[in-house]
């Protein structure tokens, strides 16, 4: 490719879906990382959408308090 790196995008937000995709988690796990752990959400009418780069710093807070 020309010596150009690939750069990987990540989409800016998430479905629940697809968080539950990115953390290999279930679809009920994920509603209680909202409800009781604090992972950030969107909304948007009745559309739950988190960002990735929220997601990224969520996680890494996480990392921090162990």
């Amino acid at each position: 490719m020309d010596g150009m790196d690939v750069v990987r995008h990540e989409p800016l937000l998430l479905t629940i879906p697809q968080v539950m995709t990115t953390l290999r988690l279930g679809c009920t796990m994920i509603y209680q990382l909202i409800d009781k752990e604090g992972l950030p959400v969107l909304h948007f009418g009745r559309a739950v959408r988190v960002s990735y780069a929220s997601l990224q710093e969520w996680i890494k807070q996480r990392e921090g308090q162990m």
